[in-house]
């Protein structure tokens, strides 16, 4: 089980606290613009390098729009992962773009 949260909620706690962001969608659309900080670790690759994550860390996890976010929550979740989705994605973000 995991939680969801808007991305206007992300950037509300992010402007009082930094938070680790991954961001799921494929590397030429994370080179497309992304949250500033954020990890990119495409879905494609998530079940062979989930590992690279610490499991002590609540993640913010995130793609376009919330459908692949899901699917990597819950396939994190099951992996014993703290893991929170951002509904809307990318495509509802206001806050800055590196």
């Amino acid at each position: 089980m995991f939680k969801t949260i808007t991305s206007a909620e992300l950037l509300t706690q992010l402007k009082q606290t930094p938070q680790p962001i991954i961001d799921v969608r494929e590397d030429y659309e994370f080179q497309g613009g992304h949250i500033p900080g954020a990890k990119n670790l495409p879905l494609s690759e998530l079940s062979t390098r989930y590992q690279e994550l610490d499991q002590k860390t609540p993640y913010y996890v995130i793609c376009h729009s919330g459908a692949r976010s899901g699917n990597a929550c819950a396939f994190l979740s099951q992996q014993g992962y703290n893991v929170t989705n951002i509904m809307g994605g990318m495509a509802e973000w206001q806050g800055a773009v590196d």
